[in-house]
């Protein structure tokens, strides 16, 4: 079992930059998938992107050529490289680690962009 922590939230203004982090402590985070998902106040959470343990990575197309996930697994890190953004990337940001049919989720940082 793992447990991510994300940082990196803030406020920024439209076609700004953030860098989202999501530490995961506890073993084996080389097997795991490492994703993003986005979530608004009454809306479901939206998948945003997914890297495997081998680096391969998928993308929503709202987030396509904007935004790039990493992982080091050195440091039981992803990242969420945000450029480009846009007010209607506002949301909370959660990271999670898939591994089989089970997730663990972070607490989720909150990533707001003025228009």
């Amino acid at each position: 079992q793992v447990r991510p922590a994300e940082s990196g939230g803030g406020l920024v203004q439209a076609g700004g930059s953030l860098r989202l982090s999501c530490v995961t402590s506890g073993s084996g985070f080389d097997l795991y998938i490492m994703g993003w998902y986005g979530q608004n106040p009454g809306k479901e959470r939206e998948f945003v992107a997914a890297v495997t343990s081998t680096g391969e990575a998928n993308y929503a197309d709202s987030v396509k050529g904007r935004f790039t996930i990493s992982r080091d697994n050195a440091k039981n890190t992803v990242y969420l490289e945000m450029n480009s953004l846009k007010p209607e990337d506002t949301a909370v940001y959660y990271c999670y680690a898939k591994r089989g049919g089970a997730y663990f989720w972070g607490q989720g940082t909150q990533v707001t962009v003025s228009s």
